[in-house]
């Protein structure tokens, strides 16, 4: 009991310094996930957005993790998939222990219900999403998962506060004689021994925006204190994510 208390309390200064302070409902569902699931925000296993909690890959992944899934099976469903026009669809099979017939779910991707970031990479994103489904399935999880909605990046903008001031969106300035958010992003980057372009990536995705220089200061702000906690907590879960923004540089087979 006192770990799970632990839990929920980082779970929930994270949440805040993250996102603003959430609604009573929202600590009410973010303690509730944290005690029945595990789910940690400094890894990256839950995403907050237009107040609403969802569950990421990775979380998903934990779940069956120290649920001690016995295996998950993945197919590409031919007659329904259209390689010319990037159109995927794949089936996913859970099986929670050796005897288990299952638990499936299809998951669906195609230039116009994904990223830009991850554009090109549809099959990638239509089989995590088949696989996700099969994960909820099994595991009871009522949350959608972030890769399960039509575009992320375009849904970050919501759940941060506008930057405040003229309007400036000089996300690499100095103020109130504090470090540049540059600076303070090649310092994790080197203290944690990150990669540098899968950072940019993970950022640009997480603020809603093409580059991380469009980015607004208070936005770039909210990734640092993210991208900090997650290296210092769980590194391991933190570099699984950032492997994931590495599709979209690969050489199509």
């Amino acid at each position: 009991m006192k770990k799970q208390i632990v839990g929920f309390r980082s779970n929930a200064k994270l949440a805040r310094a993250t996102w603003g302070e959430p609604s009573k409902i929202a600590l009410q569902n973010l303690r509730q996930l944290t005690s029945e699931h595990s789910l940690s925000v400094a890894a990256g296993e839950l995403q907050f957005l237009s107040g609403k909690w969802y569950v990421t890959h990775s979380g998903l992944l934990g779940i069956a993790r120290r649920n001690r899934c016995c295996g998950i099976k993945s197919a590409l469903v031919e007659r329904h998939s259209d390689p010319a026009a990037g159109r995927w669809v794949f089936k996913a099979t859970v099986y929670k222990t050796p005897r288990s017939r299952g638990f499936v779910g299809y998951g669906d991707a195609d230039p116009s219900n994904v990223s830009p970031l991850v554009r090109g990479a549809e099959m990638r994103v239509a089989e995590t999403r088949a696989v996700n489904r099969a994960l909820r399935k099994a595991y009871g999880i009522g949350l959608c998962s972030v890769e399960e909605l039509g575009s992320f990046s375009g849904s970050a903008k919501s759940f941060v506060a506008p930057p405040r001031g003229n309007g400036s969106q000089a996300s690499n300035g100095s103020a109130n004689g504090q470090p540049r958010l540059r600076d303070q992003l090649c310092l994790l980057i080197r203290q944690h021994n990150l990669d540098p372009m899968l950072v940019k990536a993970y950022a640009a995705d997480f603020c809603g925006t093409e580059t991380l220089k469009e980015a607004s200061r208070d936005l770039v702000q909210s990734f640092i204190s993210q991208l900090a906690a997650a290296a210092k907590n769980d590194r391991d879960g933190l570099v699984c994510k950032l492997n994931s923004y590495a599709y979209p540089a690969e050489a199509n087979p």
